[in-house]
Parts: C-alpha cells; structure tokens; sequence
C-alpha cells in the first residue's frame, strides 16, 4: 500500500519550511478527492500557512529598516565629504595645515572604511574612527575646521547604531515566539492530514488519494534530500541519518 512517507519538519529553514506547507495545502486544495473528504485537515492546514506567512513577513521586515537606510545614506556622505574636505587642504599653501591634511590622511587610509561595505561593520569601523577624531587627531581637525563634519557624522552613526538595536529588539519582542508558535501549528496541521489521507487510503483504497499521495512524497524526497541535507545511501548500504542540526529530529 502507498502511504505519504513521514518527515521532520523541524530542522528546516524558514524559507524552506513555509514553501513546503504552502505547497502541500495548494496541492491538497486541487485534489477533488482530498478537498472534500479531508475538508478540515486541508482548510487547517491552510489557516497554518496563511499565520505562518504573517509572521514570516513580520519576522523580515520593520518600519525601522526605512530610518537605518536614511541614516546610513546620511553617514555615507557626511563620511565621503570628511575624505575630500581633508583631501583638498593636502597641498593648501598654508604648511600647518597642509600638515594636519596629510596627518588625517593616513589616518583615512589606515581605516579602509568602504561606505559599501556590511553595514555592522562599517559601524564599528567608524566608532573607533571618530574616537581617534576626537582624541588623538583632535588638534588636527580643529586645523581643518571640520569640526563640525566629525560631530554631525558621530550623531549619523550613533543613528544608525541606536536604529539597528531598536529593530533588533522589535523583532525579537515580535517573533521570537510568534513564528515558532506559527511553524508548529503548520507542523501539526500537516502530520493530521498525512494520517488522514493514509488512513482513507489504506480503508479506501489509493484510487482517489495516488496522485496527491506520489506529489507528497517526491517532495518530501526532495526536502530530505536538498534542505534536511540526508546523504543517500550507497547501494548495500543503509542510508545515513542526517547531521545534528541538518535533519529530522521530531516525525510529522
């Protein structure tokens, strides 16, 4: 008798775990034999992936993202005006001044600060940058008069810094266990229709259920395969359990 083979939904990556309900309750819902007589395992399971996608949604986006990116492009810049500010006193007729210039210039090469760059690490970068401003190259930018570059640009990355923190702390009030509620009611959703479709399969026959119940199980094929990261088996050999982390720990 073909049954709907059992897998882990656990271990899955987001991503990976909302497309697969998402397919299974598509798939279900075509199947004019399983939309009627598993109504309720099919209309739950897509109550499951509709919650699963808010809070996926919710899980990868914030209103605070729009502010970093403004704060970011503000940072960017005030820090690319600093570079040619400092640039254009190098060769000023002025000798004190042409050497604070070239003072701060080295300090610019120093730091390799690329306004392309992870923009955690340019964060950090420009912490320690503009703690060297306002210690140590302190005469030297008061030389130049840019003082006021370095304070606009700390705020700008202070911003930037301060926003980062309030959406990681949004997120986490969020979805810390919104999501995890959300996949395991998918989970559960799923494991009920697979043991009904099994059950009226092996009571009924597969006549109505074998192209639902071949679809499930290529896919679960696949998953085991490409997303839980299962080696297969040699021939002869038994197949490897997935690596901790990679595979099935819990049975749908």
């Amino acid at each position: 008798m073909n049954q709907i083979q059992s897998i882990s939904l656990v271990n899955m990556n987001n991503a990976a775990h909302f497309l697969f309900i998402t397919s299974m309750a598509s798939r279900a819902e075509g199947s004019a034999a399983i939309a009627q007589k598993c109504a309720a395992q099919v209309a739950a399971l897509k109550k499951a992936a509709a919650d699963e996608d808010e809070n996926l949604q919710i899980s990868a986006k914030s209103a605070i993202t729009g502010k970093i990116a403004a704060a970011d492009q503000l940072r960017d810049r005030l820090y690319t005006g600093y570079k040619k500010a400092v640039s254009g006193y190098e060769d000023f007729p002025v000798a004190n001044i042409a050497e604070a210039a070239a003072v701060l210039s080295r300090h610019i090469r120093d730091y390799k600060i690329n306004v392309q760059a992870q923009m955690d690490k340019e964060t950090g970068l420009l912490v320690n940058f503009l703690q060297d401003l306002e210690g140590k190259y302190k005469a030297q930018v008061a030389s130049l008069s840019l003082v006021p570059f370095v304070e606009q640009l700390k705020a700008a990355n202070e911003s930037v810094r301060e926003l980062t923190s309030q959406r990681t702390d949004e997120r986490s009030a969020k979805t810390a266990g919104a999501l995890k509620i959300a996949r395991t009611a998918s989970d559960e959703a799923f494991k009920n229709l697979v043991s009904m479709v099994n059950a009226r399969a092996l009571i009924e026959g597969e006549a109505d259920y074998a192209s639902f119940i071949s679809y499930a199980n290529t896919e679960i094929e696949h998953y085991k395969q490409e997303v839980l990261g299962r080696r297969k088996a040699k021939s002869g050999e038994k197949e490897d359990s997935a690596k901790p982390g990679e595979g099935e720990t819990a049975e749908a």
